[in-house]
């Protein structure tokens, strides 16, 4: 049987585990929930979560992609095609794209491009793998829309508004998310504003501490000591970087790059590390404590030419429960490894 086939840079979940990535609960309301559809249509209009169960469902199968690396793959979901809904609201002629809006305390969401939300078959879901969903998976009532990264797949969905100008949602605006989020395209994460001649000019200050940085460029460099606590650094490349004795106490480093880097003595203390490649990485001697691994690469599980081990010591700390949150391979490699050098 041939191996599933997965988008580029991401690792398969266990098949018992759906990682919760992003806001954990719903807002807080006594108010009955519903979802509302409007804005540029002739008859906005609202339904409660009853009327949605009693419409007829379609079911789906979806693989699911996140952007921080993991995948799962021929998820069954049952709900209502928003195509359905969008043509009862009858849309204008001049609406272009769709918003989705979640019951959160941020009211973060997300946009596409309607037509293309459209011919994706997007879905309000209800249920998945034949049983309510729940809350932590963005019950009881969320997104699902096939082909693209998870974030376009909004939690606790209330307001769909139909726009003639696209809005940015939330993880788009304040984290750099792709706006398209193709997975086989690799649509991560915008490209990044700053230029090379100025990033190197910052780097060489050896403190960023609290900056935001997306897909900072700085392979190769020395920068042992680095202070980047409190940094966002999603999507930066420190791949053969000497970061010997750095800091990235409570940074953001969701799918940075340190393939290869020299990370002895560094701190990575509560840090964001979801997505990250730390494959071939010297991690001796680091502190990892309360950082997060979800869908984390620690070693490279290809026999790829040039492949280098990542260095690990019995000096290195870190939460051994949190290894949980790494995808089969990874776990299985980690460990392994540990207990090596834990003799």
């Amino acid at each position: 049987m041939a191996a599933p086939q997965l988008p580029p840079g991401q690792q398969l979940a266990a098949v018992d585990k759906w990682p919760v990535v992003g806001e954990r609960l719903p807002r807080h309301d006594n108010r009955p929930w519903s979802v509302r559809i409007s804005g540029a249509v002739a008859r906005p209009f609202e339904l409660s979560l009853a009327d949605l169960a009693a419409r007829p469902r379609v079911r789906q199968t979806v693989d699911i992609h996140c952007v921080t690396r993991w995948s799962k793959l021929g998820v069954p979901f049952s709900g209502v095609l928003l195509a359905d809904l969008v043509a009862q609201a009858r849309p204008d002629s001049s609406a272009r794209f769709v918003s989705f809006i979640a019951r959160s305390e941020r009211a973060h969401s997300t946009s596409l491009v309607l037509r293309e939300a459209l011919e994706l078959g997007a879905l309000v879901a209800l249920e998945v793998n034949g049983a309510a969903l729940e809350t932590r998976q963005g019950g009881p009532v969320r997104m699902i829309v096939g082909g693209r990264y998870f974030y376009k797949s909004l939690k606790w969905l209330e307001r769909v508004e139909l726009t003639t100008e696209d809005q940015l949602g939330y993880w788009e605006r304040t984290a750099g998310y792709h706006n398209v989020a193709d997975p086989w395209r690799e649509q991560r994460y915008m490209a990044g504003a700053m230029s090379r001649a100025e990033a190197r000019s910052l780097l060489e200050s050896r403190d960023i501490a609290g900056r935001n940085l997306l897909s900072l460029e700085a392979q190769g460099r020395d920068l042992a000591g680095l202070n980047a606590a409190g940094a966002l650094l999603r999507d930066a490349d420190f791949r053969r970087s000497s970061l010997r004795g750095a800091c990235f106490d409570r940074a953001n480093l969701t799918n940075a790059h340190f393939e290869g880097a020299d990370l002895r003595d560094a701190s990575f203390r509560d840090a964001d590390l979801d997505g990250a490649n730390l494959a071939g990485a010297d991690l001796r001697g680091a502190c990892l404590l309360g950082a997060s691994f979800c869908a984390t690469s620690f070693f490279a599980t290809s026999d790829a030419e040039g492949r280098e081990d990542t260095v690990l010591d019995e000096h290195m700390q870190l939460d051994v429960v949190a290894l949980e949150g790494l995808m089969p391979a990874q776990h299985a490699c980690v460990v392994a490894a540990l207990a090596q050098v834990r003799r």
